[in-house]
């Protein structure tokens, strides 16, 4: 909204120079992650002062750990104070004519929406276990799928008329497989190695991308400030990613696919890490809000859906290894429960306690030290992200 009011003021007043600063995409970005920090910062004590009017606590399973039975009643759905941050922060400084941040503010919105009636129903039927997971994937998979099929043509055409020109083009061609290169899959640290997809593999990985990160960092919040610091740092590196992939020059000097309009989404990226660290200031230990499923399923769905968009999937689910972790760690240990319960009948356990992180405090460590400790990890692997960008 501002690059357009600068743009008309500018048109209007042609000495006024130094409006060409809001063309500049790395200014946005900066004033972006700043506006919603301030944004967070400034409405945090108001939004949690009305969840604890509304009585929204968060209620917690009696099986969980008995040191997490004290934060019983912490106001929860902060996620709202996140989205709301990324929200208008985004729409002031982004192009309003950009279609990939649009798609990825419909996805967050979509999924924060599942979040919210998730959270919701725990907090209105005293239900720790909240939406029926069938009811949850239900909805989840139709964001998915409608996102993926659009960004299936989306990420090869440079504009929405050209977007429906190659869908209607597929249609007609009787559903052939084929896309352009850019929709490869992207092998990292390897030059020449991508797998093309074509249009139903690009459709089933992303997803499983999409919704599969939503997922991921819903289990991985599960301790004070876990979840969200990642989100932050992954958020930042994929800003980058966005920035190179949306400029010709870089794209081709470090042999990545140009995808026009890319590049604004480092707005989105820049507001979702301001966003997030103002929402650390309240969510740190000890936690004075949490963020709930509608934060959590939001900010995972944008980053699978930025990864998309960027064509970095793998690349995604290296630097967000706490995430695959802490899903993988449930998933194991839910299979491996079953299997043996049907086999031996009783369910035994790989870990202590599932997500992951709960296995940690089961084996001694404090809240604060598994939190810490999982920061330090995903920081190492934000950096071994970000080194793929050279290192081909």
């Amino acid at each position: 909204m501002l690059l357009s009011l600068a743009q008309w003021l500018q048109s209007m007043h042609p000495e006024w120079g130094f409006l060409r600063v809001f063309q500049y995409l790395t200014f946005r970005a900066v004033m972006s992650a700043m506006t919603a920090l301030l944004i967070g910062l400034a409405l945090g004590p108001l939004v949690i002062r009305r969840l604890t009017e509304l009585k929204i606590g968060q209620p917690i399973r009696e099986y969980a750990m008995q040191s997490h039975l004290t934060k019983r009643g912490t106001p929860t759905m902060g996620g709202v104070l996140i989205l709301l941050s990324i929200a208008i922060s985004t729409l002031l400084w982004f192009d309003w004519s950009n279609r990939f941040v649009w798609i990825v503010m419909i996805v967050t919105t979509g999924f924060g929406a599942i979040g919210w009636v998730d959270d919701w129903r725990k907090v209105v039927n005293k239900d720790p276990e909240g939406m029926p997971s069938r009811e949850k994937d239900l909805w989840q998979s139709l964001i998915g799928l409608l996102a993926a099929l659009y960004l299936a043509f989306s990420v090869s055409e440079t504009n929405n008329i050209r977007v429906l020109e190659l869908f209607f083009r597929w249609i007609g061609s009787g559903f052939s497989n084929d896309l352009p290169p850019k929709a490869d899959l992207i092998v990292p640290f390897f030059k020449t190695i991508s797998y093309p997809l074509g249009v139903w593999g690009f459709i089933a990985l992303s997803y499983i991308v999409i919704v599969g990160t939503s997922n991921a960092v819903n289990l991985t919040d599960g301790l004070d400030g876990l979840a969200i610091m990642p989100v932050v740092m992954v958020g930042a590196v994929m800003g980058i990613f966005c920035y190179v992939t949306g400029n010709a020059i870089f794209a081709k000097y470090l042999i990545l696919p140009h995808i026009p309009g890319a590049g604004e989404l480092m707005i989105f990226c820049a507001a979702m890490c301001g966003a997030g660290l103002a929402f650390l200031w309240f969510n740190a230990y000890p936690a004075e809000v949490f963020m709930g499923d509608v934060g959590a399923l939001a900010l995972g769905g944008a980053l699978g859906t930025i990864a998309v968009i960027v064509r970095q999937e793998i690349v995604l689910s290296i630097m967000g290894g706490v995430f695959v972790l802490e899903a993988l760690s449930v998933m194991l240990q839910v299979g491996y429960f079953k299997y043996t319960k049907k086999k031996f009948g009783e369910g035994r356990r790989i870990l202590l306690m599932a997500p992951l992180h709960h296995h940690f405090e089961k084996s001694g460590w404090k809240e604060t030290q598994v939190v810490v400790r999982f920061w330090i990890i995903t920081m190492l692997l934000c950096l071994l992200g970000l080194s793929t960008l050279k290192l081909r």
